[in-house]
């Protein structure tokens, strides 16, 4: 019963706040400005209007946007650029780690491939050898970021 009375209410106020948006919106669009006059008009309709070009400008030419991150990840994987991501175009960009875990190279990934590449990583990382990871050892494992080339596009 509570839910009911608080739905309809709810409901209620919703329409409430609609109506008033809408009555704000028709005010607005019956005080807004009547269209500007024409300066003049043509005789002929039929003919274009000349004028000396030399005193013409064109509009400025688009600027080059920068790419959000997001479209910068989506195109590292859009390969074509046909704004469409394939799953053998998902699926390229790890082959190479595919291929750092694979080490008979059968295109199989086992269990014990994966075993010795992580314990190798654990035992690299791990500076004292007493089999237990800092903090400041185990920041050692992040993945080692390439360098922010500059932004010259000379």
């Amino acid at each position: 019963m509570r839910q009911t009375v608080l739905g309809v209410f709810l409901g209620l106020v919703l329409a409430g706040i609609g109506v008033f948006w809408w009555q704000g919106r028709a005010q607005v669009e019956a005080n807004a400005p009547p269209p500007p006059e024409p300066e003049e008009v043509l005789e002929a309709p039929d003919e274009l209007p000349e004028a000396d070009p030399g005193d013409l400008t064109g509009p400025a030419p688009p600027e080059a946007s920068e790419l959000t991150r997001e479209e910068k990840r989506f195109f590292r994987y859009d390969r074509n650029r046909d704004r469409i991501i394939t799953r053998n175009e998902m699926l390229s960009t790890r082959s190479d780690a595919f291929r750092k875990l694979d080490v008979d190279g059968n295109n199989l990934l086992t269990f014990e491939e994966w075993a010795v590449t992580t314990a190798n990583r654990f035992d690299g990382a791990d500076a004292d050898g007493d089999s237990k990871l800092t903090p400041a050892e185990f920041a050692t494992t992040a993945p080692k970021r390439r360098p922010s080339r500059p932004n010259c596009r000379c």
